[in-house]
C-alpha cells in the first residue's frame, strides 16, 4: 500500500456547530479523494467517538457553545490513551492560534477557509500522523524483538549452565587480570590461585596438598594463553588418600584478538573411571 493510498484512507472527524462549515469541509475532503470522513455538531461526543474510531485527524472548531474546542482538547488528553493529539483547529480568531498550539493542537486552519491552504495543511498533518504511527509500530516491534531475544539469551544461558553443571564439578571464568568473574566449586584453589578464603595465607606451595609440579605446569598453560584439555592434577588429602582431578580450559579473546580471560571446567576422577 502506497503512502498516498494510506493518506486518502485516513479516518477523519469534522467537529463544528455550523452545518455550513461541516458541509464545506466534507465536500472539500471528498473532492480531494478522502474516503473516510465523518462529522458531528456536538462537541460533547468527540471523546467517545475518538475512543471508538481512533481518528487519524480531528478538524476541530474552537468557537462552539457549551463546550468549546479548548475543552474538547483537554478532555481528549485526559480520556484517551493516544499520546499524539491529532487535531487541527478551525478558528477565525488570530489570537487563539498560539493558545491552541500550546493546548496540544498540531496545526490550525483560518476561517474563512482558503481551500488550497486547508487541503495542504490537512494532507501535511495526515502524512506526519501516518509516519508517527509507523514509528510507534516500529518501536513496539523493536521492544517485542528485544524482549524475545532477551528471553532466548536467558534460556540459552540457563541451559548452558545446566549442561555445565551436569558435565563437570566446577566451572570457572576469569578476566585478563586473573580475577575470577564466575566460579562454581572450589576451582580457584585447584588452579593454585591465591585467594585467602580458599587457599589460606600460607606461602608454601605444597601446603594445600596439590602436586606442585603439576600445578606449576597448569599455571604455565594459563600464563602462555594456551588451552589445555583433560589435564590431570593430583592432591593429597589429610587422611593420606590421593584425589585426582581432570581440568580443561581455554583462553577467551575479543574481536580485536585481545585476551579477555580464561574459562574452563573440572571434574573429580574416581578409581575405575
Amino acid at each position: 500500500m502506497t503512502i498516498e493510498v494510506e493518506i486518502l484512507g485516513a479516518n477523519i472527524l469534522i467537529v463544528d456547530d455550523q452545518q455550513a462549515n461541516v458541509s464545506l469541509l466534507t465536500r472539500l475532503l471528498a473532492d480531494a479523494g478522502y474516503t473516510r470522513v465523518s462529522s458531528t455538531m456536538d462537541p460533547a461526543e468527540v471523546c467517545a467517538l475518538h475512543r471508538r474510531h481512533a481518528y487519524d485527524l480531528i478538524l476541530l472548531d474552537l468557537q462552539m457553545p457549551r463546550v468549546d474546542g479548548f475543552a474538547v482538547m483537554a478532555a481528549l488528553k485526559e480520556n484517551t490513551g493516544d499520546g499524539y493529539l491529532p487535531v487541527i483547529v478551525l478558528t477565525a480568531q488570530p489570537g487563539h492560534k498560539l493558545r491552541a498550539l500550546r493546548a496540544g493542537a498540531k496545526d490550525f486552519i483560518s476561517k474563512p477557509f482558503d481551500l488550497l491552504e486547508a487541503k495542504t495543511r490537512i494532507r501535511n498533518m495526515l502524512e506526519v500522523r501516518l509516519l508517527y504511527r509507523k514509528l510507534e509500530a516500529y518501536n513496539r516491534d523493536l521492544e517485542r524483538l528485544v524482549a524475545e531475544r532477551t528471553a532466548e539469551l536467558r534460556e540459552s544461558e540457563a541451559r548452558f549452565r545446566s549442561l555445565t553443571e551436569l558435565a563437570s564439578d566446577w566451572y570457572w571464568e576469569q578476566d585478563d587480570t586473573g580475577e575470577f568473574t564466575k566460579v562454581s566449586g572450589p576451582v580457584m584453589e585447584m588452579l593454585g590461585i591465591r585467594v585467602p578464603t580458599l587457599a589460606g595465607n600460607s606461602s608454601d606451595e605444597g601446603s594445600s596438598g596439590w602436586n606442585v609440579a603439576e600445578r606449576q605446569t597448569l599455571q604455565g598453560y594459563i600464563a602462555d594463553r594456551q588451552p589445555f584439555l583433560d589435564f590431570m592434577i593430583h592432591r593429597s588429602a589429610a587422611d593420606g588418600t590421593t584425589q585426582t582431578f581432570r581440568v580443561s580450559g581455554e583462553p577467551m579473546f575479543d574481536g580485536a584478538c585481545r585476551l579477555r580471560g580464561y574459562r574452563g571446567v573440572g571434574v573429580e576422577v574416581f578409581a575405575g573411571e
